[in-house]
């Protein structure tokens, strides 16, 4: 079990020697202060589990203190000592958001059960947590976690269409777990038991995706050393889902839509067909109309896809949905690293449930991940956040030195990673999320903005903390 760490403030030399011996004693990791002005800074580095303040003390008084640190951590216990032991201060405290109140002088035994009663409340604190986490988890739909609006209307529409053969069209920006949704789908489905295929339309070269979709026979082309079963075939009895969709040229989707509509496959230089039964999940970033209108998906094939049209709602509509999704990925990664999973600080949770997060869920896995492995404090406050997570009036929120301090060249990358980020979220904040529409205001393709936007995610080099 982790040693709980006690801050102790006070101007008194005396006082501290005496409650770090008592404290410490007790089996607590004591940290101690008599420059009240550099609390802040203490506060930050020692990430205190519990802490205790004079209320007076020159230049700055402990409910100045308790203000600062509830805006780092508004769960901490803080206990306020003094030897002005009046109603008054002591209700003021109270109201303040102070966990306790002891009056000099006190005794080993009261500081010793002040202490205790604090570590247990932020032992409760922590575990109502974990159960509002585990509590939501449980009512999602297999892996969807979320509570949210959309996203339980989401679960619903799974609910009721999972059981049917009917096809599937997924709609949603990137990044929003359209796959996730697929395979929610398929797990609740009369066909879980058979196998559930994945194809990557953007990611198979255009030269294999014939022969990788339909298969070949050995010797139909030049390289074709072996007869090869194609994904369509390989689904069979299963569930078949088209990433991308749209990333198919006509020819293919062409091809597609017939096999789906006699239900059958002939592999690349064969002569015989293979009878098919797969149900088919497609999915597309773009809005589904707007693809046919465009030339960018088949009406024919639209129409045998979207039977059951589904709708991946993004994350920046999700609300509290995006810190239950953060904490799941925070222990994921924690365990995945063998590392404690960190604690963040209120502000922290702020910017994280505030952030438009343009690369949705994906993107917010990805902070996590870096979090965790970045990061090796327990507790976290908005400027350990990756970027662009930082403070946003600041150009060296990714941990960076000033500008001043930084050589031109890394000073000037710096700089316009700034403006990359900012611009990004600005412009698909303006388009609604939609890439297809933001890359067309940019005057680039999609390719190059999803490179942008990939690029902004891994921390810059140099910058490694």
């Amino acid at each position: 079990m982790e040693t709980a760490r006690v801050l102790v403030v006070d101007d008194e030399p005396e006082m501290l020697v005496n409650c770090e011996r008592l404290l410490s004693r007790e089996g607590y990791a004591c940290t101690t202060l008599n420059v009240p002005t550099e609390f802040s800074k203490v506060l930050r580095g020692c990430r205190p589990d519990v802490v205790l303040c004079d209320l007076r003390m020159p230049r700055v008084d402990g409910m100045q203190l308790l203000e600062a640190a509830r805006s780092e951590d508004p769960e901490i216990p803080f206990i306020v000592i003094t030897a002005y032991a009046t109603v008054s201060s002591a209700v003021q405290a109270i109201q303040e958001g102070a966990f306790d109140y002891l009056a000099k002088p006190f005794t080993a035994q009261q500081l010793s059960v002040a202490v205790k009663r604090a570590l247990r409340q932020r032992r409760l604190t922590e575990e109502n947590r974990e159960l509002r986490y585990q509590v939501a988890r449980e009512r999602g739909f297999g892996d969807i976690i979320g509570q949210s609006p959309p996203i339980r209307q989401l679960i619903e529409r799974i609910r009721k269409v999972a059981t049917s053969e009917a096809n599937v069209l997924i709609s949603g920006e990137s990044g929003t777990g359209k796959e996730l949704v697929a395979r929610c789908l398929h797990a609740a489905s009369h066909r879980r038991t058979h196998p559930f295929v994945a194809v990557d339309c953007a990611a198979i070269p255009e030269s294999l995706l014939e022969s990788t979709l339909f298969g070949h026979e050995k010797g139909a082309f030049t390289g074709a050393v072996a007869r090869q079963h194609g994904l369509l075939e390989q689904a069979n009895r299963g569930t078949l889902f088209f990433d991308e969709i749209t990333e198919l040229d006509a020819t293919l989707q062409s091809r597609l839509l017939r096999a789906l509509q006699e239900r059958e496959v002939r592999r690349v230089g064969a002569t015989s067909v293979i009878e098919l039964d797969v149900r088919v999940v497609a999915a597309t970033n773009l809005d589904p109309v707007e693809a046919v209108a465009s030339g960018r998906l088949r009406e024919d094939l639209y129409y045998r896809l979207n039977v059951i049209p589904v709708h991946v709602p993004p994350l920046r509509e999700r609300g509290s949905d995006v810190v239950l999704l953060f904490q799941q990925f925070l222990r994921q990664f924690a365990t995945t690293y063998d590392k404690s999973a960190p604690r963040l600080s209120r502000a922290a949770w702020d910017r994280i449930e505030t952030y438009s997060w343009p690369g949705n869920v994906r993107e917010l896995k990805n902070a996590a991940e870096q979090l965790v492995l970045l990061n090796d404090d327990v507790r976290v406050t908005v400027g350990d956040l990756p970027h662009p997570l930082g403070p946003a009036d600041s150009l060296s929120e990714d941990g960076s030195p000033p500008l001043r301090e930084q050589p031109y060249q890394q000073a000037r990358e710096q700089a316009l990673r700034a403006f990359e980020a900012r611009y990004l979220d600005e412009i698909l904040k303006h388009h609604g999320g939609n890439v297809t529409q933001a890359a067309l205001a940019a005057g680039v393709t999609r390719r190059t903005l999803h490179r942008w936007l990939q690029r902004l995610r891994s921390p810059p080099e140099g910058n490694a903390r």
